[in-house]
């Protein structure tokens, strides 16, 4: 909120845990029969063989809490013997004969062997009573939010709550949230804070109060088995009700009530193992952009994160990305991972033409007839190596999109008709970098991000701004609107000849 704003969020009801690479949390079901929260990201501390093949690479920390949750011993032997037969480590013969040991019951119950070393020792077993619940010897500070995480998915990582019949497993999620807001000056009028308030607030300085619901979030997490062994296919949908109201009769009349769903995320992705240390991912879709999203502040508030314009960027947007991730080891875990993306160029244009906006969508990058260009390059290394510690990243990134405003032969000002008779367009280019770090550790979790460039107000950087006309040295100015009604064009003179404001 603003400095002169106060915020009262209510949270109505957690509908599920939020699922996915967001900091997600499975309840594992420990040798002992206690339940025993395992984050999926730091390394497991129940069992030192999957400490051991998570500290090699040889498992993710996602599949290690998969095995972990995986039931009684035996089941958790049978899921880690499937991981490594999926990952090429052992051969089809060597898994059916653990799976034989299994089944000839060689697997002895953790609870028995308790059970009867302590009456071999003299000592009688204790009667009934819930067993002791061993608790970690470290609690580490908070984790960041990861929406861009470099692990593969794991097969059967995901643990759903629907299996269709097709193969399909599927795992939602969500929130309902109430937000009660009054705002001691909102000259906009929005029901959150933004920048560049600098406006006639009226008599008594526009106070504000506001109340909403619209930030229910609902979405699914997907996976299909693939025949290929080393092959995993996921996807997620995910949407809220933050979008705008529809511009028709019937609804406007009752429309401070029915805000509509709109998209946020949705997309499926391939990620195909080549070897232990070597893996490689394609997404389609709508996602988190990888320049600027890797590093977002942990706050409850989930509008606009309390920084929009002021540095916090990030967004989403449609792509096509494909990355690779390499596991180089050693005694702190490092990787690489570098990802390239195409996507759509979009520019956040302030919509002056709204009939045209909501019925075109945004032009202006479209009308450039070329995608715009996204990367990052992130280095992930273990910098506390205290249990329950996620690994530390440092993340450069990039984007470069290119946008035109065109302006037809109708709409050219009748002075300079002779030199443009076919219309005309004048083209910008948005170039920019991030360099961003997350460096958790048992203590404090240190988190953020720098970014520079130009036309930024897709990724709500740059108080907002959008582009504008640089009219120097012109003469004879004339400003008409672009065909989609969202920018000026200036035509003038330069040294007496006929030319656009760049």
């Amino acid at each position: 909120m603003s400095v002169k704003s106060i915020g009262v969020l209510f949270v109505c009801l957690l509908l599920m845990a939020q699922a996915g690479r967001m900091q997600t949390v499975a309840i594992a079901q420990s040798p002992t029969g206690s339940k025993a929260q395992s984050a999926t990201v730091p390394a497991p501390t129940g069992d030192p063989l999957l400490r051991l093949l998570v500290s090699k690479g040889v498992l993710t920390t996602e599949e290690a809490a998969v095995v972990l949750s995986s039931g009684t011993p035996a089941q958790q032997h049978d899921r880690l013997a499937t991981l490594l037969k999926d990952k090429g480590l052992i051969s089809k013969a060597e898994f059916d004969a653990l799976k034989t040991a299994v089944s000839d019951g060689n697997t002895v119950d953790a609870n028995a062997t308790s059970s009867n070393s302590n009456v071999s020792a003299g000592r009688a077993p204790s009667a009934g009573g819930p067993k002791p619940v061993a608790h970690p010897s470290v609690i580490a500070a908070v984790a960041p939010i990861r929406l861009l995480p470099i692990e593969p998915q794991a097969r059967e990582g995901l643990i759903p709550d629907l299996k269709l019949g097709s193969g399909a497993r599927i795992k939602p999620y969500g929130f309902f949230k109430t937000s009660l807001i009054h705002d001691s000056s909102s000259p906009l009028g929005n029901d959150f804070p933004l920048p560049l308030l600098a406006a006639d607030t009226g008599p008594s300085g526009s106070p504000e109060f506001h109340l909403k619901a619209r930030a229910l979030r609902l979405g699914a997490n997907f996976e299909w088995l693939d025949p290929a062994p080393k092959t995993v296919i996921t996807g997620r949908f995910e949407l809220d009700f933050e979008g705008d109201f529809t511009r028709v009769s019937n609804r406007n009349i009752s429309s401070i009530r029915s805000s509509q769903a709109s998209v946020r995320l949705a997309w499926a992705r391939i990620d195909r193992r080549f070897n232990d240390k070597f893996t490689g991912f394609a997404l389609f879709g709508q996602d988190w952009a990888p320049f600027a999203s890797s590093t977002l502040p942990n706050m409850i508030e989930s509008t606009n994160f309390g920084g929009i314009g002021f540095g916090a960027i990030y967004q989403r947007v449609p792509q096509v990305r494909a990355g690779f991730n390499y596991n180089l080891g050693g005694s702190r875990s490092w990787k690489i991972a570098p990802e390239f993306a195409i996507v759509f160029p979009a520019f956040g244009n302030v919509p002056a033409n709204v009939a045209d906006q909501l019925g075109y969508g945004e032009r202006q990058g479209a009308d450039s007839s070329r995608p715009g260009l996204q990367g990052r390059f992130v280095l992930q290394w273990q910098l506390d190596k205290a249990a329950g510690v996620v690994p530390a990243e440092f993340i450069v990134s990039f984007e470069h999109a290119r946008r035109t405003a065109i302006v037809t032969a109708a709409n050219v000002p009748a002075q300079f008709r002779s030199a443009f008779p076919a219309g005309s367009d004048v083209s910008s280019d948005s170039n920019a970098y991030s360099v961003e770090m997350q460096l958790p550790t048992r203590f404090v979790t240190l988190s953020g991000k720098y970014y520079s460039g130009s036309d930024l107000r897709f990724f709500f950087g740059g108080q907002l701004l959008s582009n504008f006309n640089d009219t120097a040295g012109l003469t004879s100015t004339a400003s008409v609107p672009s065909i989609d009604g969202a920018s000026t064009v200036v035509f003038g003179l330069l040294n007496g000849v006929p030319s656009i404001a760049p």
